[in-house]
């Protein structure tokens, strides 16, 4: 069972732990048990439930030394993807949860996948932030900014789902 903490609750393991199925990443080249960490957060979708994951993971991840001199963009990154879940995906409903997990390698980085209850998007059909009208909106940078921050994003499960690398 997860510890409780400010609307979201935690599991976390560390190295020599076994992994489960769940924590395999298919797709990737992050070997379970060679993982520093391994984090499964679910929290209520609520906007101030967002600030509070952030911190704990990016805790974690600072402690581990998973990717030196990285953090600050894996921590902005981290809060864009998990607002558009909370926000986007899920409403604000507090009743729906989101579900992040992050696992660190320290040969391969960090790989976090955010998962909302939402219906989904096309990240292909967001208009760019960088051009025309768009320069001024008040909207529309968080996907820009992860993409530009982050080493490799994938959308998956109909946008409802995003996996982020930081090596």
């Amino acid at each position: 069972m997860g510890r409780e903490r400010n609307g979201a609750t935690y599991w976390c393991s560390s190295m020599g732990i076994e992994a489960s199925s769940e924590e395999h990443f298919p797709g990737y080249d992050f070997d379970p048990e060679k993982l520093s960490l391994r984090v499964r957060i679910t929290l209520a979708a609520q906007r101030e439930s967002v600030d509070p994951v952030v911190s704990q993971v990016m805790d974690s991840i600072r402690g581990l030394n998973c990717v030196n001199g990285k953090a600050d963009a894996i921590e902005l990154a981290l809060q864009e993807a998990l607002a558009n879940a909370v926000v986007h995906g899920a409403k604000e409903d507090p009743s729906k949860i989101v579900e992040c997990l992050v696992a660190c390698d320290d040969e391969r980085g960090v790989l976090i996948i955010v998962r909302d209850p939402g219906e989904g998007f096309d990240p292909g059909a967001i208009p760019s932030c960088t051009m025309g009208e768009n320069l001024y909106s008040n909207h529309g940078r968080g996907i820009f900014l992860i993409n530009q921050l982050m080493d490799e994003v994938k959308f998956h499960k109909n946008g409802t789902e995003i996996h982020m690398v930081k090596r």
